[in-house]
């Protein structure tokens, strides 16, 4: 979209640019000036506070994390508010938790549209029962040490992984996670691109597993992603074409219950976090283990019960040649069916009206 910019919004661009650029060395050197300020005490490596519980929360901070910070033109004020006082207002916290989560609500003053995320995510709904354990900004992004969470890719799914480590190793065993660490691939998917990152939703839940086929078709269907690997795009088309995709399409569970049916989806036949080729030995979708996978739920499948399904291809003269007879005869003959009983109603009520 071309936008013409006029006289006065070009001026007042151009000012605010040069009003930045002006005022940017400033601001940098006010939060050097109060840096060098703040680590005159908290440079001490033995600084620490005795908090009501015993525990010792300590106080150092190494100059080399703030240097490194993205936040290193702020202020150790701008999130540390009320403590511009030296030596600052006395505080009370009954332990450590206490303590960290204090600070906890600085980050929505610069950050906010994320902050109202979190408020939906399945980790504030473990904060909010009192979990002490429960992620938090800075326990995911870190505190004075906060780096870009995408530089690089890897560190995302190395920071869940300090919370959901048998989840981070089976994944780094699975096909997309060799691809990303031991290939440095960019295009495979990460924690994040699953879960999303600040609104994340419980996995557990109705609604999130029957979101799973658009998730993976988010990678799989788009054709030039596949295309760069050689990989199909018709899988999540072919699913929600076949019996299993139909069923989820209406609503079904995607898990067993007493009162309602089960619904295989894309998580059930490949994998969750341990996905592996389709071509492999052990793969769950391969031939040879494909009644195994379809006993999860078919109880006493037997060994040519899998042959009633086409897998992701579509039936061809080459594939399921009788499956695409009968449906290139029903393609033919419902539109002469349908078509000649209109015609047959339009010459009834064509001879009704001309015999009148």
């Amino acid at each position: 979209m071309y936008v013409r910019l006029t006289k006065p919004t070009f001026a007042l661009g151009l000012l605010a640019l040069s009003l930045s650029l002006v005022l940017a060395p400033a601001a940098y050197a006010a939060a050097a000036d109060e840096s060098e300020e703040c680590l005159a005490c908290h440079g001490n490596e033995s600084l620490s506070a005795t908090l009501e519980s015993g525990e010792e929360a300590p106080l150092f901070m190494k100059r080399e994390l703030l240097e490194a910070s993205v936040h290193k033109a702020l202020r150790c004020t701008d999130c540390h508010a009320g403590l511009e006082q030296v030596p600052h207002p006395e505080r009370h916290y009954k332990n450590l938790a206490q303590f960290r989560a204090s600070f906890g609500e600085a980050c929505k003053n610069c950050h906010f549209e994320n902050y109202t995320k979190t408020l939906d995510s399945v980790h504030y709904g473990l904060q909010a029962r009192g979990d002490v354990f429960a992620p938090t900004c800075v326990k995911c992004h870190g505190s004075h040490d906060i780096a870009r969470p995408a530089q690089p890719r890897s560190r995302i799914s190395q920071t869940c992984a300090t919370c959901h480590r048998p989840i981070s190793e089976a994944y780094a065993k699975s096909v997309h996670g060799r691809a990303l660490f031991m290939e440095q691939n960019q295009d495979v998917p990460i924690c994040t691109d699953c879960h999303r990152s600040h609104d994340i939703a419980d996995p557990k839940s109705r609604a999130w597993l029957m979101n799973t086929p658009s998730l993976c078709g988010k990678c799989h269907a788009d054709s030039k992603l596949m295309g760069k690997y050689g990989l199909s795009t018709a899988v999540v088309s072919t699913y929600l074409a076949d019996f299993h995709g139909t069923t989820a399409a209406f609503g079904a569970k995607g898990r067993a219950t007493k009162s309602e049916p089960v619904v295989a989806l894309c998580v059930d036949c490949h994998g969750i976090h341990d996905i592996g080729k389709v071509t492999g030995d052990s793969a769950p979708a391969f031939r040879a283990n494909l009644v195994k996978t379809c006993q999860k739920c078919h109880k006493g499948a037997s060994d040519n019960f899998p042959a009633a399904w086409l897998s992701h291809y579509e039936p061809s003269l080459t594939r399921a040649p009788l499956v695409f007879m009968v449906k290139l005869f029903y393609k033919l003959i419902i539109p002469f069916i349908v078509g000649g009983l209109l015609l047959q109603i339009l010459l009834h009520l064509w001879r009704t009206v001309v015999n009148r």
